[in-house]
């Protein structure tokens, strides 16, 4: 089945269950990749000069998301494969490593200095590496690069491309430190439904105050879990706590219900892009609406 589309203020076709961006020439070089975000970033800085094709669509997890026959199709002929790694997707990755023989294959994600966390004890890569903005910047580079060895004839029009996209992050990276800067001091405290915000915390003044979940959403909270997250957030006296979009709110509710906070009324948008209409349909925006999200639950004073 095949209809249109938009992602990103960009029409594309779904086929088959995948995404595959607009552009009139179909010999142009096949670029697949995993995760919106990763499809966001890609088309920003080849944008018609490429034929690309995103796996994931908006609002799908990729920690528990299991390949269909079209992403094998898509990956066999494909040219280029930039993923996340650090195991965000590890149905994926699986696919990836069986099927993408001729291409090159970029695990993003793995260019940037970890989080590592103790993940049952084992030490674990933190990969939603996009929370900080300046690690984007960093790989919207690396984009450049490969996009620029597969097709040399685009060099100065990738390289545009991507240094008027790097000066956007910039101006986002200096935003958001302004914004959470609003927050009383007391309250710049994050609890989420599952460790997706060790980057965006760290980098921009906030700390972490717990979540239901690890690193991966494959994990399912125990009633320890449970209740020892309700006695932290009566200690840390927040006011809100936060759901996310690819996860069902219900249990961070019965969180919140036990501890007597609210849950945000805007869910955070952590490991996709939103659907068309949300105000999270690119990275800026994503990042805007959660930070603006925060922010306002939080006590702060957005401007």
């Amino acid at each position: 089945m095949l209809w249109l589309r938009r992602l990103g203020g960009r029409c594309c076709w779904v086929v088959g269950g995948i995404l595959v961006f607009s552009g009139s020439a179909w010999a142009r070089p096949r670029v697949v990749a995993t995760t919106t975000l990763i499809a966001d970033w890609v088309e920003q800085v080849g944008q018609d000069r490429i034929q690309l094709t995103s796996l994931l669509q908006p609002g799908v997890d990729p920690h528990v998301y299991e390949p269909v026959p079209a992403d094998g199709v898509a990956l066999e002929q494909a040219e280029l494969v930039f993923y996340n790694g650090y195991n965000l997707e590890p149905g994926l990755i699986r696919l990836i490593n069986a099927t993408a023989q001729q291409a090159r294959r970029i695990p993003l994600a793995e260019k940037i200095d970890p989080i590592v966390t103790a993940e049952n004890g084992i030490p674990t890569p933190d990969p939603h590496v996009w929370g900080n903005v300046e690690n984007v910047i960093t790989m919207v580079e690396q984009i450049r690069q490969e996009l620029t060895q597969l097709a040399p004839t685009e060099a100065a029009f990738f390289q545009a491309n991507a240094a008027a996209y790097q000066a956007e992050l910039e101006a986002l990276h200096t935003w958001i430190i302004q914004q959470i800067q609003t927050i009383p001091p007391p309250n710049r405290v994050l609890v989420t439904t599952h460790d997706a915000f060790a980057y965006y915390t760290q980098t921009y003044g906030l700390t972490m105050g717990g979540s239901l979940i690890g690193i991966s959403t494959e994990e399912q909270p125990s009633a320890q879990t449970v209740a020892q997250l309700v006695r932290e957030i009566r200690a840390l006296q927040v006011p809100a706590i936060f759901a996310e979009t690819t996860i069902n709110p219900a249990l961070i509710q019965t969180v919140a219900a036990e501890a007597g906070v609210q849950v945000a009324e805007q869910e955070l948008y952590s490991d996709s892009l939103g659907e068309p209409g949300s105000g999270a349909e690119t990275y800026l925006e994503m990042m805007r609406l959660n930070t603006l999200t925060i922010v306002n639950a939080l006590g702060g004073s957005p401007n």
